[in-house]
């Protein structure tokens, strides 16, 4: 078993309900480890630890008289920074918002408390979640367990560096472009992006915003697939407002071993080149699975063009991100759409196009990838899962130079735009489905490698049926050198 600050939260709840372990004296050695190792890291970046402490405390008292608060009753816990907070700041990176202080909490932070969590800190994030590196001019740069000088992945990378490093039990983070997939992937933990809207995003928002936003999702990370089905049941659910005309009853995987399940590998794309590296972590998951006498096709498709949809992921994306500019600033982008040559596609003039767009080229958007969701449905009828990279690349070296569609990463030689990763975030992901991010072993130099496991609409636990499969029979979660 691995020692106490690496173990599952599950565990880490089992311990402390069967009295191994006290509620404080379990903070207490995360915030030792905080102190010892995050110096190195800056992954956590906003802490209330008196407040913890107090709540720690009250959590011992409570067992003590034999009351459990729930199923993470004591565990202490971190979460993005983009969460309200009461108490704590909220600003998403963004120098303007730097006194921005939460007056309620998310949803979800109200539903993790509600669980028995003890909440010690916020983890950090890029400008406003834009990027696969997690720094900004407030908190300043977090750097990847595995290997400091590369990225954590973003937007959700303090709280994935925080989970590999053994800081914090348990995190969640948000999605609209593999911002919980990428970071558990580069530090190789686990991470599920749910079926768009089943968790409520409610306060996890810039300020004033309350309105769901398109193909952004909020979720867990954790260190086993057992915490992310634990934390998934904890925070989805309708709202208050919902709840007063539905309930969310996720289908259970009918399939209990390997052997059970039927499903597609796909390795690389025309949009978006794979390093050999990736690759062969999944061809490796292939042969083992066959071994298993799993069923494997890896020509298997939706019948969904990639290249459309790129395209029309690109669109709804930036379309969905578009409200945070101020009126100077759309008149200025819809100046540089307009000069823009007819036929320039690259990723800059999609995403130029897509902050000004007119709501009739919206809806056509939306009518596409709504014929893409229903391709996706009939896939499902067919195959159990779809198996793919959530990256190109492992974690890459942090290149904060000039604007992220003007970077570059070298994939198998040759230099691709970074943006291109893009479209492992918004094949499934712009068609509301849910997909899981699992280690999947590591490169010859030892960075994690992942494997994005995606399912049908609403067949999350199908998803983390398999990674618990995975992770039980071939690899679990394993601390990065030097932290241990």
């Amino acid at each position: 078993m691995l020692d106490v600050p690496f173990r599952s939260a599950k565990q880490l709840a089992s311990d402390i309900k069967k009295k191994k372990i006290g509620c404080l004296e379990l903070l207490d050695l995360y915030l030792a480890r905080v102190e010892k190792y995050d110096p190195a890291l800056n992954a956590i970046v906003v802490r209330d630890v008196d407040g913890a402490r107090r709540r720690a405390r009250a959590a011992d008292r409570a067992l003590a008289k034999g009351q459990a608060w729930g199923p993470l009753h004591g565990v202490p816990m971190t979460i993005k920074e983009s969460y309200d907070v009461a108490g704590l700041p909220t600003t998403w990176g963004v120098p303007a918002l730097r006194d921005n202080v939460a007056t309620r909490n998310a949803v979800v932070v109200d539903r993790v408390l509600a669980a028995g969590v003890v909440l010690f800190g916020k983890t950090n994030v890029p400008l406003y979640l834009a990027d696969w590196q997690s720094f900004n001019a407030i908190y300043g740069t977090t750097n990847n367990p595995w290997d400091l000088a590369r990225a954590p992945g973003g937007s959700s990378g303090g709280a994935a560096a925080a989970l590999a490093a053994g800081l914090t039990a348990l995190e969640a983070g948000s999605d609209i472009g593999s911002s919980i997939r990428n970071p558990a992937h580069f530090c190789g933990v686990f991470g599920h992006k749910p079926t768009w809207g089943i968790v409520p995003r409610h306060g996890q928002a810039l300020p004033g915003q309350v309105a769901p936003v398109d193909i952004d999702v909020v979720g867990p990370l954790a260190r086993s697939a057992d915490d992310l089905s634990l934390a998934l049941s904890v925070m989805a659910g309708p709202d208050a407002i919902d709840a007063a005309g539905w309930q969310l009853r996720l289908r259970p995987p009918r399939q209990k071993r390997l052997r059970e399940f039927k499903v597609a590998l796909m390795r690389d794309a025309p949009e978006s080149a794979v390093d050999r590296e990736v690759q062969d972590r999944l061809q490796a998951l292939a042969d083992f699975l066959g071994r298993q006498r799993a069923k494997v096709d890896d020509r298997a498709r939706p019948a969904i063009d990639t290249g459309e949809a790129f395209r029309v992921y690109v669109r709804l994306l930036r379309a969905a991100t578009s409200a945070r500019q101020s009126d100077a600033e759309f008149e200025k982008n819809l100046g540089i759409a307009r000069g823009l040559a007819a036929d320039d596609d690259s990723y800059y003039a999609r995403a130029q196009r897509a902050e000004v767009l007119h709501h009739r080229d919206w809806l056509a958007a939306n009518e596409a990838r709504h014929r893409m969701r229903l391709a996706w449905a009939e896939f499902f009828t067919r195959y159990d899962l779809l198996l793919c990279p959530v990256a190109g690349t492992a974690a890459f070296p942090h290149d904060q130079q000039g604007e992220r569609y003007a970077r570059t990463l070298v994939i198998n030689g040759a230099r691709a735009p970074v943006t291109d990763h893009l479209f492992w975030a918004g094949y499934s992901g712009a068609s509301f489905l849910p997909s899981t991010a699992a280690p999947w072993g590591f490169t010859p130099a030892g960075l994690p490698v992942g494997v994005q496991i995606v399912g049908p609409q609403y067949g999350d636990l199908t998803c983390l049926g398999f990674a618990k499969l995975l992770e039980r029979e071939f690899q679990a979660f394993v601390p990065p050198p030097g932290f241990e």
